[in-house]
């Protein structure tokens, strides 16, 4: 089974950065469409951002233009930049491989990251 690591996350004011790190145990990672996720307290787990194998990406409308996803595949590694980011962008963040907008393998631990002043 595919094991995933999530780092990166924090506490940051609104406005400010943060870059994410997802590290993916998976054979032959460069196949998979991977995706980040993330889930608010007391609310659903949603895809904001997927990268494909030929490297196409779509974004959700709220992170659209303000988060970039990108990944490198001879490190296994997917990233999420995070720009401009806002009070509502607080959740904990997961990557997976993309299944029909949900995940392919067990999720990992995720990482925190919270926007505040």
């Amino acid at each position: 089974q595919v094991q995933l690591v999530e780092s990166g996350g924090g506490l940051v004011q609104p406005g400010g950065s943060l870059r994410l790190s997802c590290a993916a145990s998976a054979s032959i990672f460069s196949i998979y469409t991977m995706a980040w996720f993330r889930q608010p307290l007391g609310k659903q787990r949603e895809m904001i951002a997927l990268i494909r194998a030929n490297s196409r990406t779509d974004y959700a409308d709220s992170v659209e233009g303000r988060f970039t996803i990108f990944r490198d595949n001879a490190k296994k590694t997917l990233y999420l930049q995070m720009n401009s980011l806002k009070p509502e962008d607080t959740a904990v963040y997961y990557c997976n491989a993309d299944l029909n907008g949900s995940g392919l393998w067990n999720w990992g631990q995720g990482t925190q990251v919270t926007v505040s002043s």
